[in-house]
């Protein structure tokens, strides 16, 4: 989400160990025969038909018994998946989008080859070998955002599962200014600092903000933004988080820099903002919210923003409502959903305002998410000295997947640009937002 995206991965090596040739019972509703060779032909029968189900992508499966199975036998295989254990495929057949995630982060998986190359093709093969959007899909964001349960006491508990487990942590592999969502790069040779500079930059320039306005952010992260705006833009701001630890980190900031003058950091909820202000922004919230709470969303920012006034939300989204991956929903990010765009547009349609400007940053979010990635495994060791190995290969796993989802088109990245209806006073062109 930062976010944030549904995908399932895999690793590297093989551990040098010994697998059990005890024979597991089979998932609840699966019957195989008991001789070893019938065994043998029903585990591969398996595999052939999970890689059919994902489009026959160009990847090998090989099995604790040295059986390989081909996905594509008119290409080369990117990537070598070895599954250790018999147990793990029969786990895999019962819910693979779930315990593919928590078979590799315990090393009951491994790829050799290009782990991200290998989930892009698994991406790509997959959305081809899918039916097109129907009116049942459309209908699986209702379902499945009323079984995350993001009211005021729900997203506070899923919000501290992901963002309160250490600030030290995300201070190993994010920017210096700890900007945890997606990056702008004017040109792709830019370090992530500078890139994460000019992604505030272009919120600022597409809020044309002017010195002394007041501005309500919802969800403010580790506070980059709001500081930005403040110090660059002579802005005043009022950040709301619910994250405890992001929230003092923030202030201290303020406090540092000498900006607490200026930037009042809030641990609430977004839903109990107060006051007017002439510009509302969210850049990464949007996510945790879901489609069941929008209409709450978009009264707030109704009720926040002055008769003149003006707002961005800026969202990991999709092409189509689509459910998120089961094991991101469960370890990563419990409680997200990436919308839409008309989902997202939902938010601000009930309460008419006028759409002025919709940009589409995915590439930028999908390099954005490599500089993460590499300073990830440049400081794997102090991870797993903070946590263990499993969290390591979690976090690879998740990192390495949002890469494959932005790259295959599986995950988009929206700015949403708004005002009040019939207002005059709005950008010309798009040269006045743009840098470099």
């Amino acid at each position: 989400m930062g976010h944030h995206g549904n995908e399932f991965r895999l690793a590297t090596k093989a551990p040098d160990r010994a697998v059990s040739s005890a024979q597991p019972e089979p998932a609840p509703g699966l019957k195989v025969a008991r001789t070893r060779g019938s065994s043998r032909s029903v585990e591969r029968g398996l595999v052939r038909r999970m890689l059919g189900a994902l489009g026959r992508p160009p990847i090998e499966v090989e099995l604790w018994d040295g059986a390989l199975i081909v996905g594509s036998a008119s290409a080369s295989p990117v990537a070598r998946v070895t599954i250790h254990r018999r147990s793990t495929l029969w786990r895999l057949v019962a819910r693979p989008m779930l315990h593919f995630g928590d078979a590799y982060s315990a090393g009951e998986l491994d790829v050799r080859g290009d782990l991200i190359g290998l989930l892009e093709v698994i991406y790509r093969h997959r959305e081809a070998a899918s039916v097109p959007p129907s009116r049942g899909r459309l209908g699986l964001s209702r379902l499945a955002s009323r079984a995350r349960s993001n009211t005021l006491r729900g997203s506070r508990a899923n919000i501290h599962a992901h963002y309160d487990i250490g600030n030290d942590f995300y201070q190993l592999w994010l920017d210096r200014d700890l900007v945890y969502t997606c990056a702008y790069f004017p040109t792709p040779e830019l370090s992530l600092e500078d890139a994460q500079f000019a992604k505030m930059e272009l919120v600022c320039r597409k809020l044309r903000l002017k010195p002394g306005e007041a501005v309500v952010e919802a969800g403010c992260g580790w506070g980059a933004l709001a500081l930005h705006m403040a110090k660059h833009h002579g802005i005043y701001v009022k950040a709301y988080n619910i994250s405890h630890e992001q929230i003092t980190f923030a202030r201290e900031r303020a406090r540092r820099e000498e900006l607490d003058d200026r930037v009042e950091f809030i641990e609430d909820d977004y839903r109990r903002a107060r006051g007017r202000f002439d510009v509302f922004v969210s850049v990464g919230m949007l996510e945790h919210v879901g489609p069941d709470h929008y209409r709450e969303l978009g009264a707030t920012i109704d009720r926040c923003l002055t008769p003149d006034g003006r707002g961005l939300l800026h969202s990991i989204g999709q092409d189509y409502p689509a459910e998120l991956n089961p094991w991101i929903r469960r370890r990563i990010f419990p409680g997200a959903y990436p919308p839409s765009l008309r989902e997202m547009l939902g938010v601000l349609e009930p309460w008419k305002f006028t759409v002025l400007d919709v940009e589409n940053l995915r590439q930028h979010y999908a390099l954005t998410l490599r500089h993460w990635l590499e300073r990830f495994e440049s400081t794997r060791e102090q991870t797993r000295g903070m946590f263990d190995e499993r969290f390591v290969r979690m976090w690879r796993l998740y990192l390495s997947g949002s890469i494959a989802a932005f790259d295959s088109g599986a995950l988009q990245l929206f700015q949403v640009l708004f005002n009040r209806h019939g207002l005059r006073d709005v950008p010309w062109t798009r040269a006045e937002f743009h840098i470099g």
